[in-house]
């Protein structure tokens, strides 16, 4: 199936791909996937005890609010988002880039995963960290991305 075809009529402005909603539904599944691979083969290759580590955990808003922050994105979401909207962004930028081809799921995997640092397993700290390695993940598509805000 053509991919495009299900984001034909968005218009191609900052706002208009943020705040898409299918957008972030696709994305969630997107990220969440991406993450708990991601972070299944961090821990794996960071435990003492080589012992392999399968994680099913989604990605906290708060990660990805901080993220699109720190990313200097929030452009593109809706005027007095909250933390579950910046997320919802974040995951529609994906969605929207995934469609068109310009990230596979095993380059936002491998982005992740090399991204990833510290200790993840304690919540607060995993926020954090996994922030980060989303930040950059940002900071690697922007340039896929309409400047054009509106």
């Amino acid at each position: 199936m053509d991919y495009h075809a299900l984001i034909e009529n968005i218009p191609y402005t900052q706002k208009a791909i943020g705040t898409d909603k299918g957008l972030a539904k696709i994305g969630d599944a997107v990220v969440n996937l991406a993450y708990s691979v991601a972070k299944s083969i961090y821990l794996t290759k960071n435990n003492s005890t080589n012992h392999i580590t399968r994680t099913g955990d989604k990605v906290n808003k708060n990660i990805l609010s901080k993220a699109l922050k720190d990313a200097d994105m929030k452009s593109f979401a809706k005027n007095r988002a909250n933390s579950h909207d910046l997320a919802n962004t974040v995951e529609a930028i994906i969605a929207y880039l995934w469609l068109k081809e310009k990230i596979s799921i095993h380059q936002l995997i491998s982005r992740l995963t090399s991204n990833l640092s510290g200790n993840i397993s304690h919540r607060i700290k995993e926020i954090d960290n996994a922030a980060y390695a989303f930040t950059q993940v940002l900071h690697s598509v922007k340039q896929d991305l309409p400047e054009k805000e509106l």
